[in-house]
């Protein structure tokens, strides 16, 4: 009789049982393992490519961005008209190149220095009012005003205005009109 082939040794077969059992395992492990890691690579692939459209995607919007703020450059900065954002206290935000050189200052110079200041004092009571209207009336609003400082005049201009609902900021398109 074979010593493989006698079940009836108890001994004999749980040590068979147990073998099989551990190769068995062994294999299934193996294979297991080799699943996780399918599994784990596909995944990897997966992501890869999912941060490769994001990636393009991002470099889509950036190529986007860069446009805009070229064409914002062009119709801002180089306008023949001046562009300002005052606050509420007539505080100078921002403005474009062609608003200083009205003021007869540097650009960024003249951030966070009250605009009322570079108004001729004639035509303060009339921006004044602009101003006051301009907040109240939350609609466009116009006058005439002679620019000036210093007792020293600059230039006589028309100006719109408006105020922002978000920032309740007033932006001022200002014309030179001296020469007309």
């Amino acid at each position: 009789m074979n010593d493989e082939t006698d079940f009836t040794d108890k001994k004999r077969l749980r040590e068979k049982a147990e073998k099989l059992l551990n190769e068995k395992k062994n294999t299934e492990y193996a294979l297991s393992m080799e699943a996780d890691a399918n599994k784990l690579l596909h995944e990897l692939q997966v992501h890869q490519i999912e941060l490769e459209m994001q990636n393009e995607e991002l470099r889509q919007a950036y190529e986007v961005a860069e446009t805009a703020q070229k064409k914002y450059t062009m119709l801002f900065d180089l306008s023949p008209m001046g562009y300002f954002s005052l606050d509420p206290d007539g505080v100078i935000c921002d403005l474009n190149f062609t608003g200083a050189k009205m003021l007869g200052e540097r650009r960024f110079s003249l951030i966070n220095s009250n605009f009322k200041l570079f108004v001729s004092d004639d035509s303060k009571p009339v921006f004044n009012d602009f101003f006051k209207k301009v907040y109240i009336s939350n609609s466009k609003e116009s006058c005439k005003v002679m620019l000036g400082h210093d007792d020293k005049s600059l230039c006589q201009v028309y100006i719109e205005g408006v105020v922002t609902e978000d920032e309740q900021k007033c932006l001022l398109s200002v014309v030179d009109i001296s020469k007309f």
